[in-house]
C-alpha cells in the first residue's frame, strides 16, 4: 500500500507538500507542484489513513442520523435527501434505525457519540428520551429533525403540519364533502398532534364538529355527529386496521385526512374491500408526499413535504453550528404543497403526474379544474341532510 512518503517521492516534493494538497492547507501550494501531487496519488492509488486523519484534523468527516423507521418511505427519503447534501459537504453519513424503541435510540446516540460524529440529526422516536442529558453534556452539534422536542434547547427544521392538514382538510371541504374524518398517526408526537390540530380547525371554522379520542371514544359515543378519529402508527398495516374500523362503523362519512401516505395506502386497501368507492364515495388526502403515493389507484392527494429543501436546510444548520457552536437556537418551519389527484376527487393523470394547488393562495380551498363530477357533488349535498 503506498504511503505519503512514495507520493512525496514521485511528485518530486516533500510529505508536508502532500499533506498541504490533500487537506487543502494551511499553507498554499503553486499549482503545477498540486498537479503533480494529485498525478501521483492517481498513479500510486494513494488512500490516506482516515483514522490518522481525524486524530490530527480533531474531526472524523462524518454525520450521524437517527431515524424511527428505516422501512417507511418518507423516511428512507428524507435520509436520501440529507446523506446527498452531507456528501455534497464532504461528509459520510452513519444511519441508525430505532424501529420507534427509545433504548435503541438511545443505543444508537451513544454509538455514534463514541464513535465521534462531528454533528448528529435525530428524528426521535417514541416514548422516553434518555439521551438529551448525555448528548448535551457531550457538546456535538445536533439538530432534531421532522418532530419538535419540547423544551430541548436543539434546532429544529420541521414544516408547517398545522397549516398542512388543515388546507388538506379545506380542500376535501371543498369538494363538497361534509363529514371529513381523520386516520392519525401515534398519539403524542409532534406531527399527529399538529396535523390533527389543523383538520379539526379546517372543520370547526367551516362550522362541524370533529371527534376529540382514539379507540372506543372516536366521536361516535362521546359525540355521535362529530366526524370520527382515529390513532394508529405511520404504517401500512395500522392505515389499514384504521381505515376498515372507522368505515366498517361510520358509512356516512364521505371523506378522510389521513396523516400520512404510508396510513392512507392502506386505507385504500380497506375501503375497496368494503365495496366503498375512491372518490365517488369517499374522498382522500393524505401528508408526505412519497414517490409511491403517485401509483395507487387512484393517485394519492397529498401534502408534500420539500423533502429536498427539507436536507439541504438542516444539513447547513448542522455544519454551521459545527463551524460555531455558540450560535443561538434555530427553527425551520418549511411549508408544504398540495399535490391534487385522483383519491379527492381531481383529475387523476396517468403517470404519477400531479397538479400543484399551493401555489396560489386560494389553491387549498378549491378543487383542481374541472372539479368534483355532478355526482359527487350530489353526494356532498346528501351529506348535510
Amino acid at each position: 500500500m503506498a504511503t505519503r512518503q512514495d507520493v512525496a517521492l514521485l511528485a518530486g516534493t516533500s510529505p508536508s507538500v502532500v499533506s498541504y494538497v490533500l487537506n487543502n492547507g494551511p499553507r498554499t501550494v503553486a499549482p503545477a507542484t498540486r498537479e503533480r501531487v494529485l498525478a501521483a496519488v492517481k498513479e500510486l492509488d494513494y488512500r490516506p489513513n482516515a483514522v490518522a486523519r481525524s486524530l490530527r484534523l480533531s474531526h472524523t468527516m462524518t454525520l450521524g442520523l437517527v431515524v424511527p423507521d428505516a422501512a417507511n418511505p418518507f423516511f428512507a427519503e428524507l435520509a436520501r435527501a440529507l446523506e446527498d447534501h452531507a456528501w455534497a459537504a464532504g461528509y459520510t453519513l452513519l444511519v441508525g434505525n430505532t424501529v420507534d424503541d427509545p433504548d435503541r435510540e438511545a443505543g444508537y446516540i451513544r454509538t455514534f457519540l463514541d464513535r465521534q460524529v462531528d454533528g448528529l440529526v435525530l428524528i426521535p422516536a417514541q416514548g422516553d428520551q434518555p439521551w438529551r442529558t448525555e448528548l448535551a453534556r457531550s457538546g456535538v452539534p445536533t439538530l432534531v429533525f421532522d418532530r419538535a422536542l419540547d423544551g430541548a434547547g436543539i434546532s429544529q427544521v420541521l414544516v408547517d403540519n398545522v397549516l398542512g392538514a388543515q388546507q388538506a382538510t379545506e380542500h376535501l371541504l371543498a369538494h363538497g364533502r361534509r363529514r371529513v374524518g381523520c386516520v392519525a398517526g401515534p398519539l403524542g408526537i409532534h406531527p399527529t398532534v399538529d396535523r390533527v390540530v389543523g383538520w379539526r380547525r379546517a372543520l370547526e371554522q367551516a362550522g362541524l364538529k370533529a371527534g376529540t379520542g382514539s379507540g372506543g371514544r372516536t366521536g361516535w359515543e362521546a359525540c355521535p355527529d362529530a366526524a370520527p378519529l382515529l390513532h394508529g402508527s405511520f404504517g401500512l398495516l395500522d392505515g389499514y386496521r384504521s381505515g376498515r374500523a372507522l368505515l366498517s362503523r361510520d358509512r356516512s362519512v364521505d371523506a378522510l385526512f389521513v396523516t400520512s401516505d404510508e396510513q392512507a395506502a392502506g386505507v385504500l386497501r380497506a375501503a375497496t374491500e368494503l365495496g366503498i368507492r375512491v372518490p365517488e364515495d369517499l374522498a382522500l388526502v393524505s401528508f408526505d408526499g412519497i414517490a409511491g403515493g403517485a401509483y395507487t389507484i387512484p393517485a394519492l392527494s397529498t401534502m408534500r413535504q420539500p423533502v429536498e429543501e427539507l436536507g439541504r436546510t438542516a444539513i447547513a444548520r448542522l455544519l454551521d453550528r459545527m463551524k460555531a457552536p455558540d450560535l443561538p437556537i434555530t427553527r425551520d418551519v418549511l411549508p408544504v404543497t398540495l399535490l391534487a389527484r385522483g383519491s379527492c376527487g381531481c383529475p387523476d393523470p396517468a403517470g404519477g403526474e400531479h397538479t400543484d394547488l399551493s401555489t396560489a393562495a386560494e389553491g387549498a380551498a378549491t378543487p383542481a379544474s374541472p372539479g368534483p363530477t355532478p355526482d359527487q357533488q350530489n353526494h356532498g349535498a346528501r351529506s348535510n341532510d
